[in-house]
């Protein structure tokens, strides 16, 4: 038995340095399986109501990808505009910190900040006028690196074609993995499966329409209101919702200011503080009940950890898959912390404790 654990040690470690090794490859793959995985219920509704799996699968990849490409070209010409302004307005939210905030800092502080200000504007202005050569420095120098740019379009052009083929297949794989389990572990192994299954589809597909809602939510109310730049910093403050309070947090940090420098009064502040409110509001009545309940269980600390270790060990596919893969290791730590509740290990020093009490 022992033997048996160290061959299963010893193969998860020659995976884990495997994967480490091709992880620059990895990202079109580790891509298309969330695609897939995200459009398997789908394919096999459509199965259920008479169509073949093929047929199916053309059906769910063609919706994919208008979603997608739809997405990209409403949202990605709005943000590009909208981040050309916020750099555009940054020599005068500069100048503005200089005559108002610096000013009231040194007369409670002492300190003097106003030759470090006039540092950053000028440096800033200066980068600026050098944008333009900059980029079509970085142009050429991209242009010339043939091979780096044919590996990142071949890398693009893979994402549809594995996507359509692991689709295709998914069903048909998921029952070979079942099949070569070892018996005397596939009951466990497929409760555990179905467990992740659950924690993985409360995560991408309920998560995700959460942070995609409160992005909504965030980025109509403060185009209502006026401010400037409300549509990045909804979608922005969406995007950091994936860790709890991280998006209201910032989203009203970043708005409030935005907003009381584009007006000069403190009542926005309170219509900044409505719109964040009410998502917050949204998210706890209907979103998080509906879509999430307590399926994920997450800690705010657990997550950031993964982000952060996930990019550290495979890059931006890290920073894709650290969500997911923390969510299935919480899964598999309670099963074990559950196995281990059961044990003789657990219950040696009680049960031993019993025995001398008794009489």
């Amino acid at each position: 038995m022992r033997r048996q654990w160290w061959i299963v040690a010893a193969c998860t470690a020659l995976a884990l340095w495997f994967l480490i090794s091709i992880e620059p490859v990895l990202m079109p793959f580790f891509v298309s399986m969330i695609l897939a995985y995200l459009g398997d219920p789908l394919t096999d509704r459509l199965e259920t109501w008479g169509l073949s799996r093929r047929l199916a699968v053309s059906l769910v990849f063609l919706l994919l990808s208008l979603i997608i490409v739809l997405t990209l070209l409403v949202v990605v010409p709005i943000f590009g505009r909208q981040l050309g302004q916020v750099i555009d307005s940054l020599p005068a939210v500069l100048n503005w910190v200089q005559q108002s905030v610096v000013p009231r800092v040194q007369a409670l502080t002492g300190l003097d900040l106003s030759t470090d200000i006039d540092q950053m504007r000028t440096a800033f202005v200066d980068n600026w006028k050098e944008t333009g050569t900059f980029a079509a420095s970085l142009l050429a120098q991209v242009s010339r690196s043939g091979l780096a740019v044919a590996a990142w379009i071949a890398n693009l052009a893979l994402i549809p074609v594995v996507t359509f083929y692991l689709l295709l297949d998914w069903d048909i794989l998921v029952g070979k993995v079942q099949a070569s389990l070892p018996r005397r572990w596939e009951p466990a192994a497929v409760r555990l499966a179905g467990e992740c299954d659950e924690v993985l589809s409360a995560f991408l597909r309920g998560q995700l329409i959460v942070m995609l809602c409160l992005g909504v939510i965030y980025a109509v109310g403060l185009t209502l209101l006026g401010v400037r730049f409300g549509l990045l910093i909804g979608l922005l403050a969406g995007l950091a919702s994936i860790v709890p309070y991280l998006g209201v947090i910032v989203g009203i940090s970043v708005a409030g200011v935005v907003a009381f420098f584009q007006f000069g009064d403190f009542l926005i502040l309170l219509g900044v503080g409505a719109v964040f409110g009410f998502g917050q509001l949204i998210e706890s009545v209907v979103l998080q009940p509906k879509l999430l309940g307590d399926k994920i269980g997450l800690h705010p600390v657990a997550v950031i950890f993964a982000v952060l270790a996930g990019g550290q060990l495979f890059g931006f596919t890290g920073v894709l898959l650290a969500l997911p893969v923390a969510a299935m290791l919480m899964v598999v730590l309670r099963y074990l912390h559950d196995h281990y509740k059961n044990s003789t290990l657990y219950d040696a020093g009680r049960s031993r404790t019993h025995d001398e009490e008794s009489p």
